[in-house]
């Protein structure tokens, strides 16, 4: 065994090492390091890989972090990795999950070879992945064949860490990606399960994702930049069942939705920048890094999370809490009944008062019933929170659970 000169000489062996070579020699370059605190850190690193990866691969990984650099740390899978169990160094990596951003594809010119790569933003159930296709693996988004929604499987990739230390995932010429069937993508995230609320922005919020209604379109204009070419900026006021935001298009983005932008729809955005507004408060801020989409509404319904004042929308979703019927006395002496409970989709939760005759079809409901309702109008109430109230024409229909 070549003997190690330094804390960032190499393991390197004319035989194989055994784990027990591993474990020694990360003793002999660390002597206050028991072999007890290096078994124990060898079975949280299996807890975290979930026996992924084998013992000889872990305890390589354990020595390069008490400084040790291992070679052919080309460190191999066959499994499939969740998100959160993702590091820098990993090679033959698949994964599956829900694309929830697709950027377009860019062209690049080095000094020694040039191509093209794309970005994609990626969800499992654990969290997100930035992933970067590669030249004819970018060519998949220049077709259109990778759009934010589908249900994907990653194959044979390797990790990186980007430039702030997070692993990314990067697909070559060998990677493979598969398509999942409609049944197999109702196992992963939708997108608003990565969405941020907007009352809880602040300054330090940094790169967010949010989801919501285009309250209010506030001015468009136009401006010139520092190298003469002219500039466009679009304001708007972005609405969730928590608050209001103003957020600020700037030129391709102000220009690529100008026929699309319209009060009411729900709007999707993924890697905006909050940054403080010139008035005090915060601003949201959409460049050529962020993610835009006009989100449709399934089967007619407005998502919770895209609600805004003074709307009459269908909604759908599961009660998750219920509040019981009573009866109300109006400010013009009518005695009336409410029935009032919470009402969740993958979105949010918005609370909902039925009054009158809803009250009655309503008053038996129990958490867990699947409710549609049509016509309801959506107020602030109580604290400044969005809630929606039935209307004479709302109807509500319920399928047990």
């Amino acid at each position: 065994m070549q003997k190690i000169k330094s804390p960032n000489t190499s393991l390197s062996c004319r035989r194989q090492m055994t784990t027990q070579d591993l474990i020694q020699e990360i003793q002999r370059q660390n002597p206050l390091i028991s072999q007890e605190q290096i078994l124990e850190r060898l079975q949280a690193e299996r807890a975290r890989t979930s026996g992924l990866l084998g013992d000889e691969t872990l305890l390589r990984l354990i020595a390069a972090k008490y400084g040790l650099q291992v070679q052919q740390n080309n460190i191999h899978n066959s499994g499939t990795l969740s998100t959160s169990r993702l590091f820098a160094g990993l090679y033959d990596v698949t994964v599956t999950g829900r694309l929830i951003a697709v950027f377009p594809a860019k062209t690049f010119q080095g000094a020694e070879k040039s191509g093209k790569f794309a970005t994609l933003m990626f969800a499992d159930m654990e969290g997100l992945l930035r992933v970067v296709l590669w030249n004819e693996k970018a060519e998949l988004v220049e077709r259109g064949e990778l759009k934010a929604g589908q249900a994907v499987r990653l194959m044979h990739g390797y990790t990186r860490e980007d430039r702030y230390g997070k692993t990314e995932l990067h697909l070559g010429n060998k990677s493979q990606v598969e398509h999942e069937s409609e049944n197999k993508g109702t196992e992963y995230p939708s997108i608003e399960k990565f969405t941020a609320k907007i009352n809880t922005l602040n300054a330090a919020s940094g790169s967010i994702n949010l989801l919501g209604a285009v309250k209010e379109i506030l001015s468009e204009s136009t401006f010139i930049k520092s190298d003469s070419s002219v500039g466009t900026v679009t304001r708007l006021i972005l609405a969730d069942d928590s608050g209001e935001a103003t957020v600020v298009f700037w030129n391709e983005k102000a220009t690529e939705l100008e026929k699309t932008l319209k009060a009411n729809v729900c709007l999707l955005l993924i890697n905006a920048r909050v940054k403080e507004g010139q008035n005090g408060g915060v601003e949201v801020h959409v460049d050529s890094n962020t993610f835009t989409d006009i989100q449709p509404a399934a089967l007619h319904t407005t998502k919770i999370a895209c609600l805004a004042e003074n709307q009459i929308v269908d909604v759908e979703g599961t009660v998750s809490s219920v509040g019981g019927s009573k009866e109300v006395t109006t400010s013009k002496g009518e005695t009336i009944k409410l029935a009032a409970f919470d009402l969740k989709d993958e979105s949010g939760v918005v609370r909902v008062s039925a009054w009158r005759e809803q009250a009655e079809a309503l008053k038996e409901i129990k958490i867990g019933d699947k409710l549609h309702l049509e016509n309801v109008f959506v107020k602030k109430g109580f604290g400044g929170k969005l809630e929606l109230s039935t209307r004479s024409a709302t109807v509500a229909s319920i399928a047990k659970s």
